[in-house]
């Protein structure tokens, strides 16, 4: 939920987004289940990528419109926020980033532009998360796994500062409709996932870097995805439990750059949450207080276009 991955959802193109999207997603899951489920690992390739930030999401001039490569990387978070078992994945995907004025493939999201300005952007954004099979989470076992996820919804990114050409401090808003893959689309809820961050390009000796702090909220519906029991699943090492929305957990992050050439660059990530704060801690699920995630990777470009993006 990511995860390191919005605005006034009454603004009119994001509805239509929603939609086609949503109807789109649902034909290939019915028609094509094993090509749905690469394109969901291609965007949850994505996703961990953005969320490690393997290029700081700062608009740098001199940048190529488009670039095309190859990215391996491992990703090691808990189940979920509170989890006691963390799911572990590598996975080598084809890598890209699209800086097109409106369709944008680059700074922790997939997705379209709707809105610049000097101090705010408004884009649509497309992210994931990776399953938990619940014979792997102890406490949820005879329950049903936690499918691959996928957040589709708007996200609205405040200019604070820029330092330098290369630095900037945002306020960054994400509201982001939750939807799981497991036998079918199911929409999981709503989340809201206000940050603040720092990215700096150049921080010496080839290195950049981006700070994150935040929080994640949840509506009742994703709540209870996470930490609900139903009665039909309740033991009695497990008591039933009807989730409440409210806060998720506090989150803070930190990733690092290295640009070993041109061609080659290194990436890695922590991420830290804190459910032990979060609205839901009495849940049976809820075993963690505290949680630690943590990546790294390496990217490959081997194309790029002699066009610069426009900003």
């Amino acid at each position: 939920m990511g995860k390191e991955e919005f605005s006034d959802c009454s603004f009119r193109p994001t509805t239509v987004i929603h939609t086609s999207a949503l109807i789109s997603v649902e034909n290939i899951m019915t028609v094509r289940p094993k090509i749905a489920r690469f394109a969901i690992l291609f965007c949850l390739g994505i996703g961990p990528l953005a969320h490690a930030q393997s290029e700081p999401d700062v608009e740098a001039a001199n940048r190529p419109l488009w670039e095309v490569g190859v990215a391996s990387f491992g990703v090691k978070s808990p189940a979920y926020p509170g989890a006691a078992q963390s799911v572990s994945r590598g996975l080598v995907l084809p890598w890209f980033v699209y800086r097109g004025p409106v369709l944008r493939a680059e700074g922790g999201t997939v997705g379209a532009r709707l809105m610049k300005s000097q101090t705010v952007e408004l884009d649509v954004g497309f992210g994931g998360a990776l399953r938990a099979s619940s014979n792997d989470v102890k406490v949820r076992q005879g329950m049903p796994d936690l499918g691959y996820q996928f957040e589709l919804g708007p996200r609205a990114r405040i200019t604070l500062a820029r330092p330098s050409a290369d630095a900037i401090v945002r306020l960054n808003l994400p509201l982001r409709g939750v939807f799981e893959a497991n036998g079918g689309i199911k929409q999981r809820g709503f989340a809201f996932e206000p940050s603040l961050s720092y990215a700096d390009l150049n921080v010496g000796g080839g290195w950049g870097m981006t700070a994150s702090a935040g929080v994640i909220i949840g509506d009742q519906k994703l709540s209870q995805f996470y930490y609900g029991v139903p009665s039909q699943f309740a033991t009695p090492a497990r008591a039933a439990f009807t989730a409440k929305s409210g806060l998720i957990t506090p989150r803070a992050q930190l990733s690092l750059l290295y640009r070993a050439t041109n061609d080659l660059r290194v990436f890695g990530f922590v991420r830290a949450d804190f459910p032990g704060r979060g609205v839901n801690r009495d849940s049976p699920l809820h075993l963690k207080d505290k949680g630690t995630a943590f990546g790294i990777g390496a990217v490959w470009t081997f194309g790029r276009s002699s066009e610069m993006a426009v900003n």
